[in-house]
């Protein structure tokens, strides 16, 4: 089915790469769920929902009454951003030569890929679409100050130690906010040896910087990432000016087990924090 309205957009296939080449390339920089999470699908744009757990009785029932068994069900949310393009920079282009400037499109697809970010960590609590870090039943680690050379190895190997006990034995991945990923580049005190190198030995699942708070620790058993729609952009139309499109895609995130998630409350510590607040200052 031809849902994108491409085919009814009037110039050539060669535009068509161009402007997917920019989308993808702008929204896998951004996109950091995807390395450490399967993947499931792509399954259309008619995945409107998917069921979840087992089927169940609602309640037991009683001697003469019927029982109700119900599916319990996830949203699979849709995400869309529109761009405009210059219909006279894009007839430059092809009828000259010039550079097409495709910012419009790597714009959007980042916001795409942002939204996408935020639904994998944090959810949409309003619509029952939990994240990694909002999970009912996720484990958690009251970590410390990171400005302690030796705290972020403390803090990953006791979220580790709750994940191994847990009965999930890696590979681990680790997210961090970027401020706790950034303290990883310091050298132990009389090695070469970054944080960043250590424990990556400990987290084989790879190690990355998200825009997230604190820090956590993901056995990938925990579920996985489906996808509807995959990334794509569509055409809508022009005004006589500009070529309207948008990026659009269709995921979720589907916990299977929230216990292999384990989140971390780290921080830089309130040292590092008034130093950080001086310099501002200054």
């Amino acid at each position: 089915m031809e849902y994108l309205g491409r085919r009814l957009a009037p110039f050539s296939d060669a535009i068509w790469r161009a402007i997917d080449e920019a989308v993808i390339k702008a929204a896998r920089d951004r996109l950091t769920g995807r390395r450490f999470l399967d993947l499931e699908g792509p399954f259309g744009a008619g995945l409107t929902a998917i069921e979840v757990g087992n089927d169940d009785y609602c309640r037991q029932p009683g001697p003469e009454e019927a029982g109700v068994v119900m599916s319990r069900t996830l949203p699979v949310p849709m995400l869309r951003k529109s761009f405009r393009l210059s219909i006279r920079r894009v007839a430059a282009h092809l009828e000259r030569g010039l550079p097409l400037d495709l910012s419009p499109a790597q714009t959007a697809a980042e916001a795409v890929a942002a939204r996408e970010e935020a639904l994998i960590y944090r959810g949409q609590q309003d619509f029952g679409v939990t994240g990694l870090l909002t999970a009912e039943g996720r484990q958690h680690v009251s970590g410390g100050g990171w400005s302690q050379i030796d705290r972020a190895l403390q803090d990953t190997l006791a979220a580790v130690t709750k994940l191994d006990a847990a009965g999930f034995r890696g590979p681990y991945a680790l997210v961090l906010a970027p401020a706790l990923y950034n303290t990883l580049f310091r050298l132990y005190p009389g090695s070469d040896v970054l944080q960043l190198e250590h424990l990556r030995r400990l987290c084989q699942g790879g190690i990355f910087k998200a825009d997230i708070e604190g820090g956590l620790v993901v056995d990938p058993r925990l579920g996985a990432i489906v996808l509807g729609q995959d990334l794509r952009t569509g055409y809508i139309g022009q005004d006589g000016v500009h070529y309207q499109f948008y990026v659009s895609e269709s995921m979720v995130l589907r916990i299977d087990e929230p216990k292999a998630i384990c989140t971390i409350a780290a921080s830089l510590g309130e040292e590092s924090a008034g130093r950080a607040a001086a310099t501002g200052a200054a």
